[in-house]
């Protein structure tokens, strides 16, 4: 059954807790999976956290720990000591145990290497501390199986066997030569159902995708959802097996960046966490606020510029909103279409000029729809028959107008080298919001002196 983090289970468990209840915590504990025990957790504050993991084995512990948002994890890893955390980390994969080692002080992180009771481990995690997090490097483990060219599948079943305790998912087999090479891959299926003396090199696939420790994370899990991989090997420019990545850690990679994606979209210029500081929260909102207000000062200076046209048709006032909102939600819509291609590296990825005229023949329904629509209830609502083709033919380009803006502005950031998720957010929205009110005021000019 999955298990629901409720009020009055946490109430009761932070009651155990105060009360050192441990065989009852244990207990409690001993029917919960890692990710749910860190759930539980992540409620507590860090004096009764660490009690809590220090009650469990230190192979759950360490998945525990594992679990945490990295945040969080950092205040609590300052309540345990060096030995208490080299003791976890032997039971982490190396990625992962390099990302926790990371978050502890300078002097610590090497203190805390020298305790991994694994020197083996210990030696993998002094490889990856070096790479950088945002690069295939990074994100790889160590922890692999690999066999040689010329072993028998006896020899290789008998690596697998050797290996397992430190490898954690084994997906397939890599097949170096005696300079460990990458040259292929061997699937489990493959050996199981061959003879015992038959060589891996008889039944190994030559054809294997691989990537460099330089390339970037969002490559990497770029080409594992391409080609539907559930691990990736990695390799240095001489083509030697380094190690691995899994597809969990590229699912944390997609998470990440869509998390980014989300908040640039919404106007929020970096990280932001429900229990960040509230200088925090305020700093990485306010920047794109102060360019939507600026943006608002200037629409009410064009309002200004066409002080006369209000004073001689006062009801257009009233459809000012209805212009900046419309082209606002036409920017956005389109503008999220396109980031959403290009992330998929898919349609918009090869734009051209069918693509472009597909996009303004979807304008125009559109716009055709709407100035009808608000047109005829102009009509309805006993307008001047003068406004409503104002507003109407206003409205018709300021769509039109809008999709061209939030097509192109995400092609030209995305050109340019910058995250073009930038344009679906208040950018897009304040530069169409003055440029309706401009053409809103320009229709009325042209229209109103005929």
């Amino acid at each position: 059954m999955q298990f629901e983090l409720t009020e009055e289970y946490l109430d009761s468990f932070i009651q155990a807790v105060d009360a050192r209840k441990n065989s009852w915590i244990r207990e409690q504990l001993d029917e919960l999976h890692p990710q749910d025990i860190s759930s539980v957790v992540h409620e507590l504050d860090p004096d009764h956290s660490t009690y809590v993991i220090k009650l469990l084995e230190n192979e759950t512990g360490a998945q525990v720990i594992r679990e945490l948002d990295s945040d969080y994890r950092k205040k609590l890893l300052k309540e345990f000591t060096p030995d208490e955390i080299g003791a976890y980390i032997s039971f982490i994969d190396s990625d992962d145990a390099v990302d926790i080692i990371n978050e502890l002080p300078v002097k610590t992180k090497e203190e805390v290497i020298s305790l991994v009771d694994n020197k083996e481990k210990a030696d993998h995690i002094r490889d990856l501390i070096h790479y950088d997090e945002d690069c295939a490097g990074g994100l790889m483990a160590k922890e692999l199986i690999r066999a040689n060219l010329n072993w028998t599948v006896t020899q290789c079943i008998e690596e697998i066997r050797r290996q397992s305790r430190n490898v954690s998912r084994i997906y397939s087999v890599y097949v170096v030569d005696n300079l460990d090479k990458l040259l292929g891959i061997v699937s489990l299926k493959k050996m199981l159902l061959a003879d015992d003396n038959t060589l891996i090199a008889d039944i190994y696939e030559p054809e294997i995708i691989a990537v460099e420790t330089f390339i970037s994370a969002e490559e990497v899990s770029q080409i594992m959802e391409k080609y539907d991989l559930e691990a990736i090997p990695v390799v240095n420019v001489h083509g030697k097996l380094l190690g691995r990545i899994t597809i969990d850690d590229v699912v944390d990679v997609i998470k990440e960046r869509a998390e980014q994606d989300i908040q640039m979209m919404a106007g929020i210029s970096g990280p932001a966490e429900d229990d960040d500081s509230v200088w925090t929260l305020s700093k990485v909102r306010l920047p794109w606020l102060i360019i939507g207000m600026s943006g608002g000062m200037l629409g009410a200076k064009f309002i200004g510029l066409f002080e006369k046209d209000i004073s001689l048709i006062p009801a257009m006032a009233f459809f000012i909103p209805l212009i900046t909102a419309t082209g606002g939600n036409v920017g956005i819509q389109t503008s999220s279409v396109v980031v959403q291609s290009l992330a998929k590296e898919s349609g918009y990825g090869a734009f051209n000029f069918a693509s472009f005229l597909k996009v303004l023949i979807v304008a125009l329904i559109n716009g055709i729809a709407l100035s009808s629509l608000v047109f005829g209830l102009n009509m309805v609502l006993g307008e001047d028959m003068k406004l409503a083709i104002i507003v109407s033919t206003a409205l018709m380009s300021v769509v039109l107008l809008a999709t061209v803006m939030g097509t192109i502005t995400p092609l030209v950031l995305d050109k340019l080298g910058f995250n073009p998720a930038l344009a679906a957010g208040p950018f897009i929205t304040t530069a169409n919001d003055l440029l309706g009110l401009a053409i809103y005021f320009l229709v009325a000019q042209s229209l109103y002196h005929l």
